[in-house]
Order: C-alpha cells, then structure tokens, then sequence
C-alpha cells in the first residue's frame, strides 16, 4: 500500500497544495514552522479520520476558511483508489472513495493503514492512561474497522449515561419516588447498553494486546541497547476484577455485575465508574536478567532514553502487527531522527528500511539517515518542492 499523490485544499498551512509521491523513503525537508508535517499528518488523518497533534478538526481547518478537503490517491495490490475527506468543523464531515460518497465518514477508517512515529509518542508511555487506551483503540480499528462502529457506541452510551448521573444527582431524585424510580429504570437501561459494548470493546482490546505482547518484546531489543526480548512487557489491566471471562458475553455480564455493585457510588459522584474508559494498559520494563527479575512500570520510573525506546517498540510492534495481518502499512517518521542519536537512528533506519512506503520529515537533509535517502520534497513558505534525491538540490518549488 502506498500514497501516489496528495491533494490538500484549506487543511493547516495550506490554501491548495498537490504532491506527487510514491512507494519507497520519501523525506519532506523545511525548517519548522513550515508545514512538513502537515502533509503526513493529513495522510495519517486519512487513515484514523484523527489528528494525533489536536483533538478538534477545527484546528485542522485553514484561518479564515470554512473547511478543508484531504485526497489522496492510494495504490493497494495494484489497483488505484481515490479517498477523500471534507471536514467541516461544527458540522458532519463527508468522505468519499472514488468521488462516490460514503453512507459515514468512519465508513472511510481502515482503507489505508498508517503508522506513525512522532515526538508526541512520548505521552503513550509518560501520559494519562486515556493516551494508551486511545493508542489501542486506534490500532485496534485499523486492522478490524468494525470496530469503528463499536467504540463510536460505546462513547455514545457513556456520554448519555453520565448526562442522566448527572440529572440524577442535580434533580434530587431518591428511589422510592415515582420521578426516582422512572429514572433509576431509565438508568438501568444505559446500564445493559453499556455492558454491551463496552464487554465488545474489552473483549477485542484484551486480545489485541495478547496478539501485540510478542511483537512489543522483539520490538524494544531492537531498539534500546543491550536489551532482549523479556525486557519490555505490556498488559491489560481491567477498571475491575474479571476472573476467566475473556469472550464479550462474559465480559458484559462481569461489567454489569459490576455496575450494580457500585450503583450509590456512580450515584453519589455523577460519573460512569465502570467501564473500558477506565481501563489501563501497563506497561513495564525488567530491572535485570532472568524471570525473576523486578519489574517496573514505564511511567514514572523509565529514563527518558527508555521511554523513547519503548514509544519506539509500541510503533514498531503496530507496524508489524499489521504487516501479519497481510497488508504493508505506510510508514511515517515525523521529525523522530532530530530526537535520537546516531546509532538509534540507524537502528530505526534499518528496521523500516523495508517498508512500501516511508515518508519521514526533517529539518535538514542529512537528519534523514542514509538507509532512508529517497525522493526529497523540500518545503518552505507554504509551497512543497517537486521530487529530488535527499542530499542534492531540489529541482525549485
């Protein structure tokens, strides 16, 4: 899979850009400030319909305009498609697959796949849990966009059932009352919905996880010196007790079972207690050889050379995930080499040297490792440079 040309109408920095690209290293080159990363970021908005530098879309929009249109068109097995997506803040967005609207914009997740390398990653092992349960919940669409559906649900069920906690609390409605017990009954209704998707949504993390575990261990001994695969461990750590339920049935009963119990709690505090948006994924690393070596959380214990490599491992183990799963994913390095010293750069380099596509940002040219020297678009004061070969002048933009 790989992006043969990327239009951009209004999205960031952009009033109208078109880029010609194709499979192999791609290195969009400009000081910062001058829109490099706004290209990969609208091929990665593509693929998860998210920033993973805002959370609006609205920020996405360029000042003054009121939306914008990200189209790429992409090659997979040989065959072209044309994807687009128009975003408009405040209102619903529209995508399209070869200018044919889609019934939703989500109906777009998944098409094309893309793994990305930022400086932001360092929030996944040093960030609020929500980062790393967002980080499972993405990959987890991307090799199965049904998902899409089901966590799209799930957040509607919890955002309503939160707003009737809410109301509970502020109305004064007491059981016993006919006002309290309408809406207790109410409330117990938000309750079977939101075991049944979150015990959907559980069940497919817990066995994303279980599938990445492996990929995650051989991931860090590439990438951090003198480590082996033992080393870096991850985990799923449910919001409450689960015993052997693993299947979605089960896992919505346990949620359910749970959520009576906590019933005057929730009740008292006007928030869900209950429920996968309180879940964890752990992360660790061994302090020594063998099994019985200590083991300590990333978070809060990692140096920052550590952390690095274990955001690094996470994004690897993705990548390969997805190449498993028989589909090659586009590779984007945004302005990680500036942050890594020689010998990690060369690691990296190494490690994705294979990919169909690799498009990395830099702000000079020899910040992109040799093993990833390709196609070099050079981009200042809004206007991106036809194609070079990284290490030679640009032909003008």
């Amino acid at each position: 899979m790989h992006v043969v040309r990327l239009v951009l109408l209004d999205f960031r920095s952009y009033a109208e850009v078109d880029v010609e690209l194709g499979p192999g290293p791609t290195a969009f080159v400009g000081r910062n400030g001058q829109g490099k990363t706004n290209l990969v970021e609208a091929i990665d908005y593509l693929s998860r319909l998210a920033s993973h530098r805002v959370s609006s879309d609205q920020a996405l929009v360029r000042a003054g305009a009121e939306r914008a249109l990200v189209r790429a068109v992409v090659v997979r097995d040989g065959r072209e498609a044309t994807l687009e997506v128009e975003l408009h803040p405040g209102r619903a967005n529209r995508a399209r697959v070869n200018r044919s609207p889609l019934p939703r914009p989500r109906d777009l997740v998944g098409l094309v796949r893309t793994v990305m390398f930022s400086p932001e990653d360092l929030a996944l092992v040093k960030g609020d849990p929500s980062e790393r349960r967002r980080f499972l919940d993405d990959l987890l669409v991307l090799r199965a966009p049904r998902y899409a559906g089901v966590r799209a649900d799930y957040e509607r069920v919890l955002k309503q059932r939160n707003a009737l906690l809410k109301n509970l609390r502020a109305g004064g409605h007491r059981p016993g009352t006919a006002s309290g017990d309408a809406a207790l009954a109410t409330l117990e209704v938000w309750d079977d919905h939101l075991a049944r998707t979150g015990g959907e949504l559980l069940a497919a993390r817990m066995r994303l996880v279980d599938d990445l575990r492996p990929h995650v261990g051989a991931a860090y001994a590439a990438v951090a010196r003198g480590a082996t695969r033992e080393d870096a461990q991850i985990a799923y750590q449910p919001s409450l007790e689960l015993g052997e339920a693993r299947d979605a049935s089960a896992l919505g009963s346990a949620l359910l079972a749970e959520v009576g119990r906590r019933r005057r709690e929730e009740l008292d505090r006007a928030v869900s207690l209950v429920g996968p948006h309180r879940d964890e994924l752990l992360l660790t690393l061994g302090t020594g050889p063998g099994p019985e070596a200590l083991r300590l959380p990333v978070r809060g214990y990692a140096s920052h050379g550590e952390s690095w490599s274990t955001a690094l491992a996470l994004r690897l183990a993705s990548y390969d995930l997805l190449r498993d799963d028989g589909d090659d994913p586009i590779l984007i390095l945004d302005d990680v080499f500036a942050e890594l010293d020689a010998e990690r750069r060369t690691q990296l380099a190494e490690l994705v040297s294979g990919a169909e596509q690799v498009l990395v940002t830099a702000a000079v040219p020899e910040d992109v490792p040799p093993g990833l020297r390709g196609r070099r678009h050079d981009v200042a004061g809004g206007t991106v440079s036809t194609a070079s070969v990284v290490g030679e002048e640009p032909d003008g933009g």
